[in-house]
């Protein structure tokens, strides 16, 4: 017998029954299954707890404990579920808090609906995705926060780590060749070169190494 696929589980966590109605219903068109459903940050940690989805969907403002809370609640603890902000929040805190609580991408609800399916699909083939308005945010923030280096990471060029600090900012090979202007391929030697300087095998654990601590 063929084994079928089983379909991507998610648990939906808002405080706002009607949304959460809509996002179930897109979910499913795109072949989803909704396992749970949470109108509170702590309920959102005891479904995932009880069900443990594939991925959590987490609004950031929830009560009786924050979408951000529950963020980090559930990456600590299952580290195997992928967590995603879904949110109308653009405020620079709420995305570099919910990033930093372990979150694999930063949505907003006005995003068209078709889109959603898709992003989810990314997240969980490795991809950090973000509404392109917001990239720049996160670029901003990386620059501007200082943070011990190691050795290695101190060897980057001025270049490399304008390269480096897309990277962590979720830009893709062509989006950072079109933001700093330069070929795709060069984007490319940038990149492989900033994997080999750092010692780690591929430009995953490059970013995981530059966001850590």
């Amino acid at each position: 017998m063929v084994a079928v696929d089983q379909p991507t589980r998610v648990l939906i966590a808002d405080d706002h029954a009607y949304t959460r109605a809509g996002i179930r219903l897109a979910l499913e068109d795109e072949g989803f299954q909704v396992c749970a459903e949470a109108a509170t940050g702590r309920r959102a940690l005891e479904e995932a707890l009880g069900t443990q989805p594939d991925i959590a969907l987490l609004d950031v403002h929830m009560p009786d404990g924050t979408g951000v809370w529950a963020a980090e609640e559930i990456t600590t603890k299952l580290p195997q579920t992928t967590v995603v902000m879904l949110t109308y929040s653009r405020d620079d805190e709420d995305l570099v808090t919910s990033l930093r609580a372990g979150a694999s991408g930063y949505l907003l609800k006005d995003m068209d609906p078709d889109r959603l399916g898709i992003s989810l699909r990314n997240v969980l083939a490795g991809e950090m995705v973000l509404p392109r308005s917001l990239m720049t945010k996160v670029v901003d923030h990386v620059a501007a926060e200082p943070r011990p280096r190691t050795t290695a990471q101190q060897s980057l060029t001025a270049r490399e780590a304008e390269v480096a600090d897309l990277l962590c900012a979720g830009y893709t090979t062509e989006e950072i060749a079109d933001e700093l202007e330069m070929s795709a391929v060069t984007a490319r030697v940038h990149i492989s070169n900033i994997v080999k300087k750092l010692q780690v095998a591929d430009r995953d654990e490059a970013v995981q190494l530059l966001t850590a601590g």
